[in-house]
């Protein structure tokens, strides 16, 4: 890669972490003014920054049409979404989409709860491996050898007191998954946020995505949430058929 093309990539990433100015992003990128200043001039006539009256500078519009056309091209997304919007529709819950893209879990879809509680998680943001049930779910899926590299180099960062944060455990949270065939995040990632996760499968029976409903504990307790695992698990079934899935044929 170019060192320029290496710069400005590194200047939409550190936009995306918020307004700055010349100053702030020639600090971050390490180069003189004028460099990030000609590098900002050239992502600016391509609409991917632009710079307001305060001289702060910010992500520009093109970023985010290329955001949406890349999450319209997921086919994986295309064939949920009327499934997630009937099931939000009915249980007004948080739903999300997540799948695995460059080595990460990736929400890709997100559909907001009924009722004013916003939850932190958002399209395009990596979810924590050791710590939600979408993981869980697609980690689930991996050879055991292939786990193991991964849980190897995990994150056990703990988020609250119910986090996972030590290999041992979560390779046996893991077998839990497996033998049940859906995944919980009990307080795990957000603190009196509770999850439930369960599999899209595709038509060689793998796991493609994972769908999760979330609730904060005020609006439904863990025990309610579980009510809504069977209706996720009858989601995400149709999903995995229209995806090809046939439980015998796999």
């Amino acid at each position: 890669m170019s060192q320029s093309v290496a710069r400005a990539l590194q200047l939409l990433v550190q936009l995306g972490e918020g307004p700055a100015n010349l100053e702030q992003l020639a600090e971050v990128i390490g180069v003189h003014k004028s460099t990030v200043l000609r590098l900002l001039r050239t992502l600016a006539d391509e609409r991917f920054a632009f710079r307001d009256n305060n001289n702060q500078y910010h992500l520009g519009s093109r970023v985010f049409e290329l955001s949406a056309q890349a999450t319209d091209q997921r086919e994986i997304r295309r064939i949920a979404s009327p499934h997630l919007t009937a099931f939000n529709r009915e249980y007004g819950r948080t739903t999300h989409l997540a799948a695995m893209e460059a080595g990460e879990v990736v929400y890709i879809d997100k559909l907001e709860s009924h009722d004013q509680i916003r939850m932190y998680s958002r399209i395009g943001l990596s979810a924590n491996f050791n710590s939600t049930a979408v993981a869980k779910v697609i980690l689930a899926d991996l050879p055991d050898s292939e786990l193991r590299q991964v849980v190897a180099r995990m994150d056990f960062t703990s988020r609250t007191p119910a986090t996972i944060t030590n290999a041992e455990q979560y390779l046996q949270e893991i077998e839990l998954v497996r033998r049940q065939g859906w995944a919980h995040d009990k307080e795990e990632n957000e603190p009196s946020i509770n999850c439930i996760g369960a599999p899209v499968r595709g038509a060689a029976g793998r796991v493609l995505a994972a769908v999760s409903v979330s609730v904060p504990d005020v609006v439904l307790s863990y025990a309610d949430l579980l009510e809504l695992l069977e209706p996720l698990q009858s989601v995400t079934e149709a999903i995995s058929r229209d995806c090809g899935y046939r439980p015998h044929d796999a």
